[in-house]
């Protein structure tokens, strides 16, 4: 994204139909006095897939959970900076962080379904946030928009953890988007799995990018080039005291990163240079 661009304007320009959902400005990521992740500034756009691309303890799972405000639960966490969700500041004082979390769901890269039923995994949330629709539709839909229905429609009442790695994971895919998020975020989705469920997850992507918006942080570049429509580098220089300091180096369309990348640290990433 060209650094002259404003990222505060929503009104982009005729050939910019996607609106941004997800807009980080200026962000500072602190636990306690340690600044892990310093003045990112990205907008992540609707209807999209956004990769995370870079090293390891450059601060992509870090940046990820600033945005359903997963990191409240580590000691010493702060930020200073923005993150707004369509224009609403995320860390205002006012903002139900559980909400934030209804909206902006989370797959993790280990599968943690509940130790329930299939059935279940997918009811529980709808249960606790007072749906008052048809569960069995509700469960359904869910599955069917995971493409787990047809492996386990006749066995809803097993538990979810009889599933294999990659229908596990497909399950908590389902249990995030049965509470009808706006995005979800994806935390190495697949690093657990063989590379036939890999595939499946990565379709199921392309997918669900119709109805919802993906960020996904991955440390597998051809994973990116095939899911993602945006692709962000980062990259981490080594501070005074022996850590690591993440920083975003670029973010443009995934081809561009891939094929003509504006800065050389991103070319010598992605041509397997070096990380």
């Amino acid at each position: 994204m060209p650094s002259n661009q404003k990222t505060a304007s929503f009104h982009h320009h005729a050939n910019h139909q996607t609106e941004t959902v997800l807009r980080a400005e200026n962000l500072d990521i602190y636990y306690g006095k340690f600044l892990a992740v310093k003045g990112v500034n990205l907008n992540i756009p609707k209807n999209r897939v956004t990769a995370f691309i870079g090293p390891s303890g450059c601060g992509k799972s870090t940046l990820l959970r600033c945005f359903n405000r997963l990191n409240d639960l580590i000691n010493g966490f702060r930020v200073e900076g923005k993150v707004y969700y369509y224009d609403q500041d995320l860390y205002a004082p006012n903002v139900d962080p559980v909400e934030v979390r209804r909206r902006i769901g989370m797959v993790f890269q280990k599968p943690n379904p509940f130790p329930k039923s299939i059935y279940d995994n997918i009811a529980y949330g709808a249960r606790v946030n007072g749906y008052k629709g048809n569960l069995d539709e509700l469960v359904e839909r869910s599955l069917q928009q995971a493409a787990l229905w047809d492996e386990v429609k006749d066995k809803l009442k097993q538990n979810g953890m009889a599933l294999s790695g990659g229908q596990q994971q497909r399950l908590c895919i389902a249990r995030a988007i049965a509470i009808n998020p706006d995005i979800v975020l994806m935390d190495e989705p697949c690093s657990a799995l063989d590379p036939i469920s890999t595939l499946k997850v990565e379709e199921l992507m392309h997918q669900l990018k119709e109805n919802y918006t993906i960020v996904i942080v991955t440390h597998n570049m051809q994973q990116a080039t095939r899911v993602a429509d945006m692709t962000a580098f980062f990259n981490a220089k080594a501070t005074e005291k022996g850590g690591k300091m993440g920083y975003l180096v670029e973010c443009d369309h995934t081809e561009n990163i891939f094929q003509n990348p504006q800065q050389e640290a991103t070319r010598d990433y992605v041509s397997g240079r070096f990380g």
